[in-house]
This record gives C-alpha cells, structure tokens and sequence, in this order.
C-alpha cells in the first residue's frame, strides 16, 4: 500500500499559525486571569502547552494548562478499538474558568463530544471554547471550533498528521493519502 505525503504546514507555518490563534485567544478572552487551556490526549496536550508559551509572550500572564483523557467517555470505542487511558491532569477546579479546550485535529466532533462530557466532572465553567490546529471536516455530531489554525476539507480515508517538535522533533502538519 503506497501512501502520497502532502506538506499542509511547514514549521514556519506552523509557527505563525499558533501566534494567530494565541491572538485571537486573547482577544476574545473576556478575562485572561480566569483563562485555562485544557489539551486533550495525545497531540492537544502539547499544542495547548505551545498556545500557553505563546500567550505568555504576547500579555506576560501565565495560562494554566490542563490535560484530559477522554477513553472512559467515549461512545466509539468498538469502532476505534481499545486504548490505554492515560492519566488526566486537572490542578485547577473548573467552576468559573473561561476553559479553552485544545486539540490538534478535529474530525468526526466525537472526541470533542467526549472532552465536554470529562470537563463536567472538574466543575462547572463559566465558558467553554474550542481551538484546533486542523479542522478537516466530517462533522458526526453539531461541533464547531471556536478557533481553527486551518481548514482542510478532506477524504474520508486521507489522514492528517501534526508533528510537534516536544514529541517527534520537528515541527509540521500534513496530509496522508492512502492509494
């Protein structure tokens, strides 16, 4: 099986994609003191740690960082197989924060489905929003970002991949097209 690797977002790219929405974050946080990035496991763990450090450098406040996992939530597990959990990172309460959730790529809307289900079990926020790195269409369920770092209409089939320098050692997003 031959694959067709597309670069969607070199590391520049990529860069100046986070600086983006780190702005508009900020711009739209109606209070950047009760602001919390939660990344979803595995690749929204680290963009929100990236959001962070990017935030930090535009206002000079330090956002708390927070990282769930939703295995235990999901309503697709017979069809994505079994995973392993891993365990969730939530060293705020919830109840009051404007919580950004944070995730690399957005799909089917389950994963995004599952995360809002996990979030109620660390208190209530007084607002919930959605970042993503990649949104690639497909919806299954009504879920839409609040922020999107690029729109990538795809196939079903394709893959997207997000590679982040903390993990992989390199920095990038592309398309993978299985032929």
């Amino acid at each position: 099986m031959n694959a067709n690797v597309i670069e969607i977002l070199s590391a520049e790219e990529l860069r100046r994609t986070v600086t983006r929405l780190a702005s508009q974050i900020v711009e739209r946080s109606n209070d950047l003191s009760e602001l919390v990035l939660i990344g979803i496991y595995t690749r929204g763990v680290p963009f929100a740690h990236i959001l962070a450090s990017q935030i930090e450098l535009l206002e000079q406040i330090q956002v708390p960082v927070g990282a769930l996992d939703i295995t235990f939530y999901r309503d697709d597990l017979d069809n994505i197989g079994m995973r392993t959990p891993v365990k969730t990172e939530m060293p705020f309460d919830l109840t009051g924060k404007e919580v950004m959730l944070v995730d690399d790529v957005i799909f089917k809307g389950r994963t995004i489905r599952a995360a809002l289900d996990a979030i109620a079990d660390y208190g209530r926020p007084s607002l919930i929003r959605l970042a993503v790195l990649v949104d690639r269409g497909h919806r299954e369920v009504p879920i839409h970002p609040d922020f999107i770092g690029k729109t990538l209409p795809t196939a079903k089939e394709e893959q997207v991949k997000v590679f982040f320098n903390q993990i992989d050692d390199r920095d990038g997003v592309e398309l993978i097209k299985v032929m």
